[in-house]
Protein backbone atom coordinates (compact mmCIF):
# COMPACT_ATOMS: atom_id res chain seq x y z
CA UNK A 1 0.00 0.00 0.00
CA UNK A 2 1.01 3.60 -1.23
CA UNK A 3 -1.16 5.76 0.28
CA UNK A 4 -5.07 5.14 1.76
CA UNK A 5 -8.15 7.76 0.29
CA UNK A 6 -10.83 6.87 2.86
CA UNK A 7 -11.24 3.19 1.48
CA UNK A 8 -9.72 3.61 -1.49
CA UNK A 9 -5.64 2.59 -1.35
CA UNK A 10 -3.52 3.75 -3.97
CA UNK A 11 -1.40 0.73 -5.23
CA UNK A 12 -0.46 -1.37 -7.88
CA UNK A 13 -3.19 -3.19 -8.80
CA UNK A 14 -5.18 0.12 -8.38
CA UNK A 15 -3.35 2.99 -8.92
CA UNK A 16 0.23 3.62 -8.23
CA UNK A 17 1.21 7.21 -8.46
CA UNK A 18 4.88 8.30 -9.24
CA UNK A 19 5.04 11.82 -8.51
CA UNK A 20 3.38 13.37 -4.88
CA UNK A 21 3.85 16.88 -4.92
CA UNK A 22 3.03 18.53 -1.52
CA UNK A 23 2.37 22.35 -1.21
CA UNK A 24 1.67 23.89 2.29
CA UNK A 25 0.95 27.63 2.68
CA UNK A 26 0.76 29.82 5.95
CA UNK A 27 -1.46 33.58 6.02
CA UNK A 28 0.72 36.31 6.89
CA UNK A 29 -1.58 39.04 5.64
CA UNK A 30 0.08 43.20 5.98
CA UNK A 31 -1.09 46.44 6.64
CA UNK A 32 0.33 49.56 5.82
CA UNK A 33 2.02 51.48 7.95
CA UNK A 34 3.03 55.10 7.83
CA UNK A 35 7.19 55.69 7.55
CA UNK A 36 7.56 52.18 8.10
CA UNK A 37 7.60 48.35 6.46
CA UNK A 38 3.85 46.95 6.38
CA UNK A 39 3.29 45.31 9.39
CA UNK A 40 2.48 41.20 9.65
CA UNK A 41 0.43 39.16 11.49
CA UNK A 42 0.07 35.46 11.14
CA UNK A 43 -3.12 34.19 11.27
CA UNK A 44 -2.51 30.45 10.73
CA UNK A 45 -2.06 28.04 8.10
CA UNK A 46 -3.44 28.49 4.57
CA UNK A 47 -4.25 25.72 1.32
CA UNK A 48 -2.41 22.46 2.22
CA UNK A 49 -2.70 20.61 -1.13
CA UNK A 50 -1.14 17.31 -2.67
CA UNK A 51 -1.26 16.70 -6.47
CA UNK A 52 -0.68 12.99 -7.17
CA UNK A 53 0.19 12.00 -10.38
CA UNK A 54 1.20 8.79 -12.58
CA UNK A 55 0.26 5.81 -15.23
CA UNK A 56 -2.32 3.25 -15.55
CA UNK A 57 -1.12 0.75 -17.89
CA UNK A 58 -4.53 -1.54 -18.01
CA UNK A 59 -2.47 -4.38 -19.45
CA UNK A 60 0.68 -4.75 -16.66
CA UNK A 61 -0.11 -2.26 -13.66
CA UNK A 62 -3.20 -0.70 -12.75
CA UNK A 63 -7.20 -0.91 -12.84
CA UNK A 64 -9.25 2.05 -15.06
CA UNK A 65 -12.40 1.71 -12.67
CA UNK A 66 -10.45 3.17 -9.87
CA UNK A 67 -10.24 6.46 -11.78
CA UNK A 68 -14.15 5.91 -11.46
CA UNK A 69 -14.20 5.04 -8.21
CA UNK A 70 -12.28 8.11 -7.27
CA UNK A 71 -14.52 10.45 -9.43
CA UNK A 72 -17.45 8.37 -7.44
CA UNK A 73 -15.74 9.82 -3.92
CA UNK A 74 -15.29 13.41 -5.37
CA UNK A 75 -18.99 13.39 -6.21
CA UNK A 76 -20.00 12.70 -2.93
CA UNK A 77 -18.76 15.85 -1.61
CA UNK A 78 -16.97 14.69 0.84
CA UNK A 79 -13.38 14.54 2.71
CA UNK A 80 -11.45 11.43 3.21
CA UNK A 81 -8.80 10.65 5.47
CA UNK A 82 -5.36 10.64 3.82
CA UNK A 83 -3.25 8.18 5.49
CA UNK A 84 0.26 7.43 4.21
CA UNK A 85 2.10 3.91 3.39
CA UNK A 86 3.46 4.00 7.43
CA UNK A 87 0.53 4.67 8.69
CA UNK A 88 1.09 8.65 9.53
CA UNK A 89 -2.34 10.40 9.14
CA UNK A 90 -1.91 13.08 6.94
CA UNK A 91 -5.56 14.76 7.55
CA UNK A 92 -8.96 15.24 6.00
CA UNK A 93 -8.93 15.97 2.47
CA UNK A 94 -11.20 16.35 -0.83
CA UNK A 95 -11.11 15.64 -4.60
CA UNK A 96 -10.32 19.02 -6.28
CA UNK A 97 -9.69 17.54 -9.53
CA UNK A 98 -8.93 14.59 -11.54
CA UNK A 99 -7.61 14.77 -15.18
CA UNK A 100 -6.65 12.14 -17.14
CA UNK A 101 -5.19 11.35 -20.42
CA UNK A 102 -5.37 7.81 -22.76
CA UNK A 103 -3.23 7.28 -25.27
CA UNK A 104 -2.09 4.70 -27.58
CA UNK A 105 -5.26 2.75 -28.27
CA UNK A 106 -5.62 -0.72 -29.44
CA UNK A 107 -8.58 -1.53 -32.50
CA UNK A 108 -11.34 -1.23 -30.36
CA UNK A 109 -10.63 1.95 -28.95
CA UNK A 110 -8.97 1.20 -25.32
CA UNK A 111 -6.47 3.02 -24.01
CA UNK A 112 -2.93 1.08 -23.27
CA UNK A 113 -1.51 3.50 -21.54
CA UNK A 114 -3.47 6.37 -19.37
CA UNK A 115 -1.92 9.50 -17.12
CA UNK A 116 -3.27 10.90 -14.14
CA UNK A 117 -3.58 13.66 -12.28
CA UNK A 118 -5.12 14.12 -8.86
CA UNK A 119 -5.68 17.30 -6.75
CA UNK A 120 -5.98 17.09 -2.83
CA UNK A 121 -7.01 19.55 -0.73
CA UNK A 122 -6.96 19.62 2.99
CA UNK A 123 -10.06 20.51 4.87
CA UNK A 124 -10.68 21.14 8.38
CA UNK A 125 -11.41 17.79 10.16
CA UNK A 126 -14.30 19.84 12.24
CA UNK A 127 -15.91 20.91 8.50
CA UNK A 128 -18.22 17.58 9.00
CA UNK A 129 -15.77 15.84 7.69
CA UNK A 130 -15.72 12.92 9.28
CA UNK A 131 -16.26 8.96 8.30
CA UNK A 132 -19.07 7.39 9.56
CA UNK A 133 -21.38 10.17 8.88
CA UNK A 134 -24.76 9.24 6.81
CA UNK A 135 -26.21 11.82 4.55
CA UNK A 136 -28.73 12.15 6.47
CA UNK A 137 -27.74 12.90 9.15
CA UNK A 138 -25.03 15.32 7.05
CA UNK A 139 -27.83 17.32 5.93
CA UNK A 140 -29.90 17.87 9.34
CA UNK A 141 -26.36 19.17 10.61
CA UNK A 142 -26.14 21.51 8.16
CA UNK A 143 -28.23 23.88 8.86
CA UNK A 144 -27.02 24.76 12.41
CA UNK A 145 -23.37 25.31 11.19
CA UNK A 146 -24.46 27.96 8.67
CA UNK A 147 -27.43 29.93 10.86
CA UNK A 148 -24.85 32.08 12.46
CA UNK A 149 -23.33 32.50 9.32
CA UNK A 150 -26.78 34.56 7.34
Amino acid sequence: MMMGYGQFVFSLPTLAYQDLQRQSAWRHPSNSRVGARPARQFLGPGEDTINLSGIVAPEFAGDIASLDQLREMADSGRAWPLVSGNGEVIGAFVIESLNETRTAFMADGSARRIEFQILLTRVDEDDGAELGVDEATASDATPTDTEGSE
